[in-house]
């Protein structure tokens, strides 16, 4: 359980969260100022199992009873997992004639122009699954070729020999005009009702018929799945009493109805990251702290996402499932929104192992929960992170995960003896430090990247670190990277879970109306944008709990002939003539920001709208006095080995939850918790802030 007296969410609704990692599922319920906090294992066959076997744990814990409870949120990583892991359902493309194989070709780009044997990513929906029927519009959604409805008909006996369980349609400028899309969905669902359809024009209504096609026929490879998984959820939750109503956690940081989720899955593939971002964002926000990076490991993977003026960068695309690591453009192409983040497999289940020239490599393969890391017990062999850290004496055999699982050091002897120390003849103490020195360049390496294509630096910058690895990790990458502070706030080891509640209750709405700027039809761009104000109000309404909301409206503009577009700002009112000069000055400023100067008299375009409504998040209290410093003292201590050096040494043990505020401490040295432990580098100290959170500097650094 943890003190959140501090907490600024004046509601005092009781809310819980829960997030699905690849080997944890991770709990927090936050009631009358008080969070408490649960991880148990993934199920990965039924996912389901874990969910409602944690939430009757937690609530038994907190004496709360189902019924008590006023806002479930959830996120998870299952429509990620199923496509990286093809384990989606038999989807079907109907496109354009003429269309049929844009999901192979691309864009034509090549991630590596010099690799004469590149590898793509193969497309969901294998070419005998990709069909096409007669129809064309124009850019403008002009009808030049009216539907083949019976060439449509004539798909269907086709579609059932191939027992298709999934179709997604995606027509060319079908962005623009919809109509031939939804007569298709009729036609289909008159005669194959049980099937979902997805539409390219819902799913993702934006120019790139590629990124488009790719988006809606992911939404209809995942679909069947992930709303089998929510209503064999919602049933299960019902059942225990829970009336209250379930909203699920999006890529871009905002949550929605499990009704929307259902039908638009693909937005939920980043929503555990997404919640840790927001977690991180909200301890910058009260630390005040305008410059952070954020570290989330977890048990599959390791998350860094770049934060600026406490709000984490956000972005419009993503790709899923590359090949080539780190490599932009080796992977699947989504349009959706998204917070801006690198992730990589390196997790605290990530195996390790030698490749043929004689290096030690880590992840991506992960042991996951089943069978876990070698010293989980459960029929792992193979060394992982986990088993790494627990024989560099880094964690409590009997005291991990919060004691819900008892780990076997002499498994994960076994396991790096034979898969790493024997091949180069290195102890087991040894090999276990290489794995973890390897893991730990792998997530500076990428939180260096993301720094770099973000054109920031990484100096003076706070890590704020999180997930059942992060904190164990965290100062050893901060030297990495050249990071002098690492803040591990309360929580840390749910930290995305505890980023679902500060979450705000938010949608969005994206449509296209193409018109020249210096001829808008102002009739109609207002009546579109009330219309989609509207649409995103009421899907927000049920879970708001009459709170404020904040309406933002973009513009997606770009010079005539370009192929990029640049977001701008709108006023949130019926948009006059006037207008239009002031958004033509923002849109050249913007410009500017990416392209160094505007072109003179060159005409836009805007392409289409977003708008977006959300709940307003509070503002944080004002910070507490700083209290007094002393020095804490040690409850015990155990032999770890140094990460930097390799040396052996005694170091002391402190119990989190027995530290007050201004307690001190000097590396190197332990701070443990239920759900994770934060290692004091022998270069490091630490004191405890008046929020309870870890301030971690380097000892070069004044202590703060």
């Amino acid at each position: 359980m943890l003190d959140s007296a501090k907490s600024y969410d004046d509601t005092q609704k009781t809310k819980l969260a829960i997030d699905i990692g690849g080997t944890f599922t991770d709990f927090a319920l936050e009631h009358r100022g008080q969070i408490f906090t649960a991880k148990v294992l993934t199920t990965p066959q039924a996912p389901e199992q874990a969910v409602l076997a944690g939430m009757a744990s937690i609530l038994a814990t907190s004496g709360i009873e189902a019924q008590e409870v006023d806002l479930l949120i959830h996120g998870t990583t299952l429509a990620t997992n199923a496509i990286i892991e093809r384990k989606g359902a038999r989807t079907a493309l109907v496109t354009t004639e003429g269309f049929r194989d844009v999901l192979a070709m691309r864009n034509e780009s090549r991630y590596d122009q010099y690799d004469l044997n590149i590898v793509l990513p193969e497309p969901l929906v294998p070419r005998h699954l990709r069909f096409t029927v007669p129809e064309r519009l124009d850019h403008l959604g002009r009808v030049l070729r009216p539907l083949d409805e019976q060439a449509v008909r004539d798909l269907i006996p086709r579609l059932r020999q191939e027992e298709v369980e999934s179709i997604a349609v995606g027509f060319l400028h079908a962005f623009v005009n919809s109509a031939h899309e939804r007569r298709v969905a009729e036609l289909l669902a008159e005669a194959m009702p049980d099937v979902p359809i997805s539409l390219s024009s819902e799913v993702s209504p934006e120019m790139r018929e590629w990124e488009r096609f790719s988006t809606t026929a992911a939404n209809a490879y995942v679909q069947p799945m992930m709303a089998r998984y929510l209503r064999r959820l919602e049933r299960g939750m019902r059942e225990m009493g829970l009336h209250a109503p379930i909203f699920l956690m999006l890529s871009g940081g905002k949550l929605t109805t499990i009704e929307t989720a259902c039908r638009f899955p693909i937005r939920l593939v980043e929503s555990g990251p997404a919640g840790g971002a927001i977690f991180s964002a909200t301890i910058a926000r009260e630390a005040g702290l305008e410059r952070v990076l954020s570290f989330d490991m977890g048990g599959t993977t390791a998350k860094v996402c770049l934060i600026d003026d406490f709000k984490p960068q956000t972005s419009r695309s993503f790709e899923v499932a590359r090949i080539g690591r780190l490599r932009k453009g080796s992977g699947l192409p989504l349009r959706i929104p998204v917070i801006e983040m690198v992730e990589i497999g390196a997790g605290g289940g990530s195996i390790a192992s030698v490749d043929p020239l004689g290096r030690v490599a880590v992840g991506p393969e992960s042991a996951g929960a089943a069978p876990g890391p070698a010293s989980y017990g459960r029929g792992g062999i193979a060394p992982t992170v986990t088993d790494s850290n627990l024989l560099l004496g880094r964690y409590d055999a009997a005291a991990f995960a919060g004691g819900t699982i008892v780990l076997d050091a002499e498994a994960a002897r076994r396991a790096l003896d034979e898969h790493i120390g024997a091949r180069l003849e290195l102890s087991s103490g040894m090999a276990a430090l290489a794995v973890v020195e390897i893991v730990d360049e792998a997530m500076a390496n990428a939180g260096r990247v993301h720094a770099i294509e973000a054109g920031t630096a990484l100096a003076g910058r706070t890590l704020i670190a999180f997930g059942g690895g992060g904190p164990v990790h965290a100062t050893r990458i901060a030297e990495k990277m050249g990071m002098d502070r690492v803040l591990v706030p309360n929580g840390a080891g749910v930290g995305s879970a505890i980023g679902f509640l500060r979450a705000p209750v938010g949608y969005e709405v994206v449509r296209s109306l193409y018109q020249r700027l210096n001829a808008l039809d102002l009739a109609a761009v207002n009546a579109l944008l009330e219309d989609m104000a509207r649409e995103a109000s009421e899907a927000v309404a049920a879970g708001a709990f009459g709170a404020e909301t904040v309406q933002t409206r973009i513009a997606t503009m770009r010079y005539v002939g370009q192929g990029h577009e640049i977001l701008v700002a709108l006023p949130v009112r019926p948009l006059v003539a006037e207008d239009a000069a002031a958004i033509m000055r923002d849109y050249e400023t913007a410009y500017a920001r990416f392209y160094d100067r505007p072109v003179p008299g060159s005409e836009v375009e805007v392409l289409s709208y977003i708008v977006t409504v959300e709940t307003e998040a509070p503002l944080p209290p004002p910070p507490d006095a700083a209290a007094k410093a002393y020095t804490a003292q040690a409850e015990t201590s155990r032999v770890v080995r140094d990460s930097a050096s390799g040396v052996e040494s005694v170091w002391p043990i402190f119990n989190r939850f027995a530290l007050e505020p201004g307690a001190m401490m000097r590396g190197p040295a332990i701070i443990a918790e239920n759900e994770t432990s934060t290692l004091l580098g022998p270069s490091w100290q630490a004191a405890v802030t008046a929020q309870g959170w870890l301030s971690l500097t380097r000892a070069t650094s004044e202590l703060t």
